[in-house]
């Protein structure tokens, strides 16, 4: 579908030159201090969170909303990490814990690894898991296996796995002090299905993602611009066209590379002689994992939106019409947003903050050639909050977002 692009609604303020203006910025983060006294406010709703502020006291809000957040977790959560299993309706995700190495000064890396299985008996399941337990070691990080809340044949890419590791992340890196940027899938098998479709979906959430021995069904490597990602599989593992399907990922992933070598980092291994099992060649990818680092504000993003997830990094969509899918590419450059492709969508949300360019400047928004958008952002209190809430990251929080429509 062509699109055109128009802005639908601008959060715009002029500078903050003006004394009084520098004044009401202070004042509102006075009042966040104040709020934040009573966990039961909802900050985001009051009246000094639309304030504009000025770039010090964003970040100084920044800080007080997440040491608040963390607080919360403390209390709400902590029972979660004690007894090793995270909820999701009448669900349950059991996770083991393995700690590796001494812990960087900022914090562990975290890494999820996915059990093979599937459609089998729990009792297959179950020593699926009991495998990948002790699968890998690590040089260093936190190593988490969780045990699949079904035994259903896409057991790790089902929409509740998406909740569940958005909790189970947010929590490690608030209440085990895990480092954001360094945060890594991994899996076996159906594990391996699983990243295929996981790698892409939470693109923003992982620095690195370990496929070995699976099957991406419908899975795009589009969103993967961002991730580095590790695929390796068997040259005689036939199953389910297994070796063939990843050589064609590893086509699409040079190809993808080849047009934007700034992205798309991969590592690519099909062992020739090796069937399903490759008696552990597969470890080879962990320490290539291990020294990639997530760019949390990247300078392009690639996005599949999807009933699941309604952001990525900077970009989002209203929820109501994340399920509509479609695609969308965003690169920053200077202080210039270009909106590179925009198909199936209807509504974008761009977010900025002051690690991507300098909000007491103009900012532009291009599309088609044109400069469909050229002012002053506002950083609030309200989009901090909101961006928190929506991810619990600190490093995905942004101060401001400017919304806008796109027609056929």
């Amino acid at each position: 579908m062509r699109v055109s692009f128009f802005v639908l609604l601008l959060v715009a303020a002029p500078l903050l030159a003006d004394p009084s203006d520098a004044a009401k910025s202070a004042a509102a983060l006075t009042a966040l201090r104040e709020a934040l006294t009573d966990p039961a406010v909802d900050v985001a709703k009051k009246d000094f969170a639309t304030v504009p502020l000025t770039k010090d006291d964003a970040a100084a809000a920044q800080e007080l909303l997440w040491t608040a957040h963390v607080e919360r977790l403390k209390i709400d959560r902590a029972q979660e990490l004690r007894e090793s299993v995270l909820k999701d309706g009448k669900l349950e995700m059991k996770f083991t814990e393995k700690k590796f190495g001494k812990r960087p000064e900022a914090g562990h890396s975290l890494w999820i690894s996915l059990h093979g299985g599937g459609n089998a008996p729990a009792r297959t399941n179950d020593a699926q898991w009991e495998n990948q337990k002790k699968l890998y070691a690590l040089e260093e990080g936190i190593y988490i296996t969780p045990r699949a809340p079904t035994n259903t044949w896409n057991l790790w890419h089902e929409p509740h796995i998406d909740r569940l590791f958005a909790r189970l992340i947010e929590n490690y890196i608030a209440l085990e002090g895990v480092d954001p940027d360094h945060v890594y899938v991994l899996g076996y098998s159906a594990g391996g299905d699983g990243v295929y479709q996981l790698a892409p979906r939470m693109a923003d959430r992982w620095a690195g993602a370990g496929m070995m021995a699976g099957h991406p069904n419908d899975a795009s490597p589009l969103p993967l611009r961002n991730v580095a990602f590790a695929l390796q599989v068997g040259g005689m593992d036939s199953a389910y066209n297994r070796n063939k399907i990843a050589a064609e990922w590893a086509k699409k992933l040079v190809e993808l590379y080849t047009a934007d070598s700034d992205g798309y980092e991969h590592f690519v291994k099909i062992h020739p002689t090796k069937s399903h099992w490759m008696d552990g060649l597969d470890a080879e990818a962990l320490p290539w994992l291990a020294k990639r680092t997530r760019k949390p504000a990247p300078d392009r993003v690639v996005w599949k939106p999807s009933a699941q997830h309604d952001r990525s990094y900077w970009l989002g969509v209203p929820p109501e019409l994340a399920k509509a899918g479609g695609l969308v590419s965003a690169s920053r450059l200077g202080q210039t947003i270009t909106i590179t492709e925009a198909t199936g969508i209807t509504k974008l949300i761009v977010r900025l903050d002051d690690r991507m360019l300098n909000l007491d400047k103009p900012v532009k928004i291009r599309h088609k050639g044109k400069t469909v958008y050229e002012g002053t952002p506002t950083r609030t209190i309200a989009i901090l909050a909101k961006t928190l809430a929506g991810r619990g990251d600190p490093k995905l929080m942004y101060s401001t977002e400017t919304h806008h429509e796109l027609h056929e």
